[in-house]
């Protein structure tokens, strides 16, 4: 699996970053980040895991899955197939993981680079530590002069480099998690694409700026940008009044309705228009359902 790759930090960028984190946590609490500093150590114990540990898929990753096998039979009381808890897993890992690069671009026009063992989890707080050794960012921030800082020309040099740094982060986990899923490259990717699109798409929806987000989403994956595999996927559709529903086509199947068939979310590719514009209608909340 080919991954882009980035130069390697000759300087910490800590605190680069941390106002996008914070606006995060003020606008989904259920989500937090955590700046480690040059000479701290990584949290680990208490359900922190290491995604280094996980994309070696061994105990960590037979641990962090065996937590989705649980949810699954207390949630719906069925056991689920192998490959299904790991699709779980990865995307319950990936949502929140692609947001420590795409947050940080679309409010301060910052990409920072995170290699796995710069990321510890914790999935039952909702807490991500990260170590911010180097950033890219545009001649105009003030940033720029910090250390770590990588300054690239234009919009599309940094867009460039929220899919570089996204690969480089999640492509040694689709690795470790890959063969438990039983799907392919383009598979796996088409799943980071959706973690890469649904995430902003959701927090955008809560900081007032859904549309703003998407326009932008459809610019940082045009396709044809590999690894990625397709689009933003946005369309429109129109609700009983006349009204305009945004909505996507996902570029993967999450795998849901192996659980609960007739149970699709609103972006899957099984549900019809019709559907969505029912449901679209009477959601208050639309990202929420991709």
């Amino acid at each position: 699996m080919s991954v882009p790759t980035l130069a390697a930090p000759a300087q910490s960028a800590f605190g680069a970053v941390a106002d996008s984190y914070a606006r995060l946590a003020e606008v989904f609490p259920g989500l937090r980040v955590t700046e480690l500093g040059p000479e701290e150590r990584a949290p680990h114990g208490g359900g922190w895991v290491n995604a280094a540990r996980l994309a070696q898929g061994g105990a960590d990753l037979d641990a962090f899955v065996a937590w989705d096998n649980a949810q699954v039979l207390k949630d719906y009381g069925t056991q689920a197939r192998p490959d299904v808890v790991a699709s779980f897993g990865l995307h319950r890992y990936a949502w929140p993981a692609t947001l420590l690069f795409t947050v940080p671009w679309f409010l301060h026009r910052r990409v920072p680079r995170f290699p796995v063992a710069d990321v510890s989890f914790q999935r039952s707080l909702g807490r991500l530590a990260v170590r911010t050794e180097s950033f890219a960012c545009l001649p105009d921030d003030p940033a720029a002069v910090l250390p770590g800082a990588h300054v690239v020309p234009d919009e599309e040099a940094l867009r460039a480099q929220v899919r570089a740094a996204v690969a480089e982060h999640l492509g040694p986990l689709l690795e470790g998690f890959g063969p438990r899923m039983r799907r392919r490259s383009r598979a796996l990717w088409s799943l980071a694409t959706d973690e890469v699109v649904e995430g902003l798409w959701y927090i955008a929806h809560l900081l007032g700026e859904e549309g703003r987000a998407m326009t932008e989403l459809e610019r940082l994956l045009p396709g044809a940008t590999k690894p990625y595999v397709g689009t933003a996927g946005f369309r429109e559709l129109t609700g009983p009044n006349g009204e305009k529903l945004p909505t996507r086509d996902r570029a993967s199947c999450c795998m849901f309705y192996t659980l609960r068939p007739d149970d699709t979310c609103v972006t899957c590719p099984r549900t019809c228009d019709a559907e969505r514009v029912a449901r679209l209608s009477t959601d208050a909340d639309p990202a929420a359902s991709a």
